[in-house]
């Protein structure tokens, strides 16, 4: 063999003892075959009102400030599978003020925007999570019957809290069992096996935080953020959460989701960013 054909298996073998998975490409896995139909509708799963911005930086970019955040979930359909990225706050919230919810409003929940285009929960085959935090898993519990994807890290601390308050296993009630249809994600997984939807695997902000790539055909990639950013002035400073699990690991995955999104020449979307709604169509229209 070659020298540069055994530099190439040796890269390839690090990479996947590494991180479990093959190296994230910049096309689609050779042999790979084109996935039919792939749309992508963002969906509204709340609204955080009054949030005091400066915990999103522990280098205090935002001190005394405040702000609102959205709550976007994304539906996406790849052939005949749909898929749910993330699932919100939890549905208690409908009905009830902001100002009563500390500062949290859902208007209308993930089962009744799927009836706008015809669907159940049923019909979602795998919901993924980005993380365990509340008001990305508000909504899980409603997709009994689909196949979850988070991180292994994340998966193990929801049927694990320990003393953790925060962790609201009860959201996860048909995954908490090992022998339950749920998958620890290690690394990055591409789900449908052909490159058009990947997690990208971005610890910092949780142990098992990932991002997700997904590839609509004849257009720009769409990189969501899951949480590595919360919103654009927080990208601008490269903040870092005071309440992030590790700081370095943050770092590391801001300075990898960066870089993804210039070398694919990606839009980014962050999903907390009230001014990245616009940058997909309007419910129920889809990208595609």
């Amino acid at each position: 063999m070659k020298i540069a054909g055994i530099a190439a298996a040796l890269g390839l073998a690090a990479a996947t003892a590494l991180t479990g998975t093959a190296p994230l490409s910049a096309q689609a896995p050779a042999g790979s075959e084109a996935p039919g139909e792939l749309k992508l509708w963002r969906l509204n799963c709340g609204e955080m009102h009054g949030l005091p911005l400066d915990i999103f930086s522990d280098t205090l970019d935002f001190a005394g400030e405040t702000g609102k955040l959205v709550v976007s979930c994304y539906l996406i359909k790849h052939g005949e599978s749909y898929m749910l990225w993330d699932t919100g706050l939890g549905t208690e919230l409908i009905g009830t003020p902001p100002e009563e919810q500390g500062g949290q409003l859902v208007e209308m929940s993930i089962a009744d925007q799927l009836a706008e285009l015809g669907l159940s929960p049923a019909d979602v085959d795998l919901v993924g999570i980005s993380h365990w935090h509340g008001d990305h898993v508000g909504q899980a519990a409603d997709f009994p019957s689909a196949k979850l994807l988070i991180g292994a890290e994340d998966l193990a601390t929801i049927r694990d809290p320990g003393d953790n308050p925060m962790v609201e296993s009860q959201r996860f009630a048909p995954w908490l069992d090992p022998a339950s249809n749920a998958e620890g994600v290690v690394g990055d997984k591409d789900v449908f096996g052909d490159g058009s939807v990947v997690m990208l695997d971005m610890p910092g902000h949780t142990h098992g935080h990932h991002a997700l790539l997904v590839r609509l055909p004849g257009k720009a990639p769409l990189l969501l953020s899951g949480d590595e950013f919360h919103f654009q002035g927080q990208m601008e400073v490269n903040g870092v959460p005071t309440f992030n699990a590790d700081r370095a690991d943050t770092l590391a995955s801001h300075d990898r989701f960066r870089r993804v999104a210039e070398n694919l020449g990606a839009t980014i979307i962050i999903q907390h960013e009230p001014g990245d709604v616009g940058k997909l169509p309007a419910f129920p229209e889809a990208a595609e």
